[in-house]
């Protein structure tokens, strides 16, 4: 019982903290914005460990962090392989390829009225379809390599930043177009010189939205079909074999390569976009 007294006392004094590092006058600096999330994710991990091991709770219903972190320790060449295999080459390569052809796709159906009216429409249809259904049938087609997880991520990511982008690109106003048609530019001066940078915003939003859409797709790719190495094949493997412990180091690998993959993205949008209202201070 006293795990659980330690863990509810910890989380009602990091609770205490972060109100008042909310409402200090040091609040907007860069110290206290990166300590206040950082406090937040120890009292959880303290609340964890300790219901966990106050309360008794059977490993392979739910390890405590420590034993994580233990699992994590002894396994990262494992670890550091299923990172390549599903993130390196089936997410990231995927993201690229998905997110460019969007892109261009994009710009291309801004060109026709025909293809807006026609191809958006079904593009809504298939992003609608559920990837329990398409990643077996990708994986017959592409086969059982980081390939076909790939497929998958281009399938998942490449509507949401098609629809962002052809929103993004109808952003520049009425009156911006026409200043730029008494100057007698073209429609690629237009296009890199305004609708591009007006449509930025609108596209870091998909780019953002993908980063998550790309790691799921790979991981639940892998359920379907993989060689003996991925986060996914090792998530379905050990629990069969009922080691939650390295399951949760996995989901705990995923998501800090998640939470990394979308800060970066985050980052780029704030040195491409500095002009825009949402990125001023």
């Amino acid at each position: 019982m006293i795990w659980v007294i330690f863990a509810l006392a910890f989380w009602a004094g990091g609770l205490a903290l972060n109100l008042w590092l909310s409402n200090c006058p040091w609040r907007g600096t860069l110290a206290v914005r990166l300590a206040v999330p950082a406090i937040f994710g120890l009292t959880i991990l303290v609340l964890w460990e300790g219901l966990t091991r106050g309360l008794g709770v059977p490993p392979v219903i739910l390890p405590p962090p420590s034993a994580i972190g233990v699992r994590i320790a002894a396994s990262l060449p494992i670890l550091w392989g299923d990172f390549v295999q599903t993130f390196v080459k089936g997410a990231l390569t995927g993201y690229v390829m998905g997110c460019g052809a969007a892109v261009l796709t994009a710009i291309v159906i801004d060109r026709s009225t025909f293809l807006q009216r026609g191809l958006l429409p079904v593009g809504n249809f298939i992003a609608a379809l559920p990837i329990i259904g398409t990643a077996p049938i990708l994986v017959m087609w592409f086969g059982f390599d980081w390939q076909s997880k790939a497929a998958v991520v281009v399938a998942m990511v490449f509507f949401p930043v098609l629809i962002n982008t052809v929103q993004g690109l109808a952003a520049a106003s009425a009156m911006q177009k026409d200043l730029m048609r008494t100057y007698s530019a073209s429609y690629g001066q237009t296009l890199a010189k305004l609708r591009l940078p007006a449509a930025m915003p609108f596209i870091f939003n998909g780019l953002k939205i993908s980063t998550t859409l790309a790691l799921i797709g790979a991981i639940v790719a892998e359920f379907f079909g993989s060689p003996i190495r991925g986060m996914g094949f090792r998530i379905s493997t050990e629990v069969g074999r009922l080691s939650l412990d390295m399951v949760w180091a996995e989901i705990a690998v995923a998501a800090l390569a998640g939470s990394a993959f979308y800060g970066l993205v985050a980052a780029v949008e704030r040195g491409v976009t500095f002009w825009h209202p949402s990125q001023r201070g």
